[in-house]
């Protein structure tokens, strides 16, 4: 669940790094709104969803279960506070141009956005995925499911939960 994920999240920041070239030459066209609109929509709903996951459900059972973790999940948790202040900055940028105003998405802060979160993402798949694999029982990835599920206020089958 959590990779896939990363991979809209990527996804996201592809869109991101294309806006910020699109907008220049063609403006807030109907392009550049709908992709504005689609990254505010992932990052002001999803990627909390997603960071909540692993603050409040994920690393707290990693670290029960994998204590050598632990430092690894301190540092998740600041990169998250971390890219919410990012987020706060170009927020504001991409709103107005998902409203139709040629707002100009500078270069550095869209590429500091998409690094810290790729270099976050990259940590969690080297760093944490692995271990959670090897160490969450099946009792721990339903719990874990279960609190995904109702962060987003959907029911949860009951099936076997993966990462």
């Amino acid at each position: 669940m959590l990779l896939a994920c990363h991979v809209r999240m990527r996804r996201q920041l592809a869109t991101l790094e294309r806006l910020r070239t699109h907008v220049p030459i063609y403006g807030a066209d109907a392009d550049a709104r709908t992709a504005a609109s689609a990254v505010l929509r992932y990052f002001d709903q999803a990627a909390p969803n997603h960071h909540a996951d692993e603050d409040r459900s994920l690393l707290p059972r990693l670290v029960e279960r994998a204590p050598e973790v632990e430092s690894v999940a301190r540092r998740i948790t600041e990169d998250h506070d971390a890219l919410e202040r990012l987020w706060r900055k170009l927020r504001p940028l991409l709103s107005g141009i998902a409203a139709g105003r040629n707002e100009a998405l500078p270069p550095a802060l869209v590429h500091e956005v998409c690094g810290a979160y790729l270099a976050h993402l990259d940590r969690e798949e080297s760093d944490v995925i692995p271990i959670a694999r090897e160490r969450l029982d099946d009792a721990a990835l339903l719990a874990i499911g279960r609190e995904f599920a109702s962060r987003r206020g959907q029911s949860f089958g009951g099936e076997r939960a993966k990462i």
